[in-house]
């Protein structure tokens, strides 16, 4: 949930990049964290497992000024893959704002795929809320690996609710659809707030929201 502090004008916004081991959600948070420049980003923070070697979670505020009169702050966040960590994705969950679903191109990954989306739509529901309620995205990651699935496949497994979701083609080692991702995430989740808030707004440029220091 959006954290409006008025001393400081400043709104946090949550977003929580989602999807089965090793799909590439740590990989999306280190391209961010390294192509930013330092002034506008937080220590990112890494909490790892025996188990598990992608992160735990991350921290990162990314500014935008298009809410007059604040900056707008983003804080994001992956969640561990492994099953057995199933109560820490609950609690990273817990008060998102916008969620990018990163899914494994792969041909061998589409079950984890389809598992790890239906259980993102559990653990949402455990929390009272839904997909309805919560701006997101897809992100088709791996795209430069042999032996992956048309586009058109991975939308078909993943989208198909009422009102579908977009999605970019991504090879995040490179950084190729990375920023794409973000920047489209932060956009609907900054229009969302304005919208249910009633904001005074500046126009909001194509590209926005994410300061890259000119990448």
């Amino acid at each position: 949930m959006s954290f409006v502090n008025f001393a400081r004008k400043e709104i946090s916004f949550k977003i929580v990049f989602y999807g089965p081991p090793l799909c590439g959600k740590t990989t999306n948070l280190e391209c961010i964290h390294r192509t930013i420049p330092d002034d506008v980003k937080g220590q990112m923070t890494m909490l790892s497992t025996q188990q598990d070697r992608t992160l735990y979670f991350d921290f990162l505020p990314l500014r935008s000024d298009v809410i007059t009169g604040f900056i707008s702050k983003f804080q994001l966040y992956t969640v561990p893959g492994q099953p057995i960590y199933n109560e820490t994705r609950r609690l990273v969950l817990n008060g998102v704002d916008g969620l990018v679903f990163v899914a494994d191109s792969q041909w061998s990954e589409m079950a984890a795929n389809v598992e790890s989306f239906a259980n993102l739509e559990e653990n949402l529901n455990k929390q009272n809320t839904n997909l309805d309620e919560i701006p997101y995205i897809l992100q088709f990651n791996k795209r430069d690996l042999p032996n992956i699935s048309p586009s058109h496949y991975l939308d078909f497994l993943l989208n198909q609710r009422k009102t579908k979701a977009q999605f970019f083609e991504a090879i995040a080692t490179e950084g190729v659809g990375v920023f794409e991702s973000l920047n489209l995430i932060s956009r609907m989740v900054i229009a969302k707030f304005i919208e249910e808030n009633n904001m005074p707004t500046v126009d909001m440029p194509s590209d926005v929201s994410v300061s890259t220091g000119g990448e």
